[in-house]
């Protein structure tokens, strides 16, 4: 077991929010924990899916189990089962920060002509093109 693979308690509590497997036949090759264990190896490393040690299985099995979850909704609804799990034993504080730094770009990068003449519309203005000596006057010398 890795550094950052599941705990058998963790894998206790996240074993029943798991879908279950309605496929008759054959058993499965690899064991479902060490596949999401590969999920959330390439997740916390950002590796390429490629890279994913062959401890966790074949890339391309680990990689086709998070496709199928992501695509039928599973994470999310791990998600929010966890989130609740967890909020009913006061674990999480939902507190909000909101940031209001302002990060702003050259003109340059925002995308303003080169001639400012040719401008159709001043930065900043309404959609309404502004000509003239109207380009100058603001709203407190009307």
């Amino acid at each position: 077991m890795g550094r950052g693979d599941l705990t058998n308690e963790e894998r206790a509590v996240l074993e029943p929010l798991l879908p279950k497997g309605t496929r008759a036949g054959r058993p499965p090759v690899w064991s479902r924990r060490q596949l999401i264990d590969g999920i959330r190896f390439r997740v916390r490393t950002g590796v390429p899916w490629r890279d994913v040690p062959v401890e966790y299985w074949p890339w391309g099995r680990v990689y086709d189990l998070f496709r199928r979850w992501q695509r039928d909704g599973t994470w999310h609804r791990l998600l929010t089962r966890l989130q609740s799990l967890a909020d009913a034993k006061g674990a999480i504080t939902w507190d909000l920060s909101v940031d209001s730094t302002v990060c702003r770009a050259r003109q340059h990068a925002a995308g303003a002509r080169k001639q400012g003449g040719l401008q159709k519309e001043l930065p900043g203005a309404s959609s309404i093109a502004v000509h003239g000596d109207d380009a100058r006057r603001t709203d407190r010398d009307a």
